[in-house]
């Protein structure tokens, strides 16, 4: 938004994000609004399958996150009463939960690799020790409880 209003007014300012009288068709500054939230909705859209990465929730994510802005506004400006926020906004809303939805299917679909000898990245590897140690700790740590017990069971079986 900085890009597209900033060089367009003196001074930037909440009103450009909060206020609906500034998303307007009529002034080349409302056209810059426009732009930068249909804009900021693509944004979003493709950093959802990084956020979010399942399809199922694209539309819930972006519905809040307008729902979210909505709210904002009304604490800051009052009900939106005008027609062309509420396209962009809906517009907002469609563009990033269908792209968002795309990009998470085409993440969703992708083939996941198997290599066939173990990963040569020295992270993983002590990823995987480490894995390997504390499964060992939890199994001996599990199996001596209950040997404990079975021996405190099998010691009060003998006092009786």
């Amino acid at each position: 938004m900085a890009i597209l209003v900033g060089t367009r007014v003196s001074r930037m300012s909440l009103v450009y994000f909060f206020d609906y009288a500034t998303v307007s068709g009529s002034t080349v500054t409302g056209w810059c609004v426009i732009a930068s939230f249909i804009l900021s909705s693509l944004a979003g859209a493709v950093y959802m399958p990084y956020l979010i990465e399942r399809a199922k929730k694209c539309l819930d994510f972006s519905a809040t996150l307008h729902i979210i802005h909505l709210f904002i506004c009304i604490m800051y400006g009052g009900w939106p009463s005008s027609l062309t926020w509420w396209v962009v906004n809906g517009t907002g809303v469609a563009v990033m939960a269908l792209l968002g939805e795309y990009l998470c299917i085409r993440r969703e679909l992708q083939e996941i690799p198997i290599a066939r000898y173990r990963s040569s990245k020295p992270l993983s590897f002590l990823l995987n020790i480490i894995t390997c140690i504390f499964s060992y700790i939890y199994m001996n740590l599990y199996f001596q409880i209950i040997s404990i017990g079975s021996f405190s069971e099998s010691i009060a079986d003998h006092a009786a």
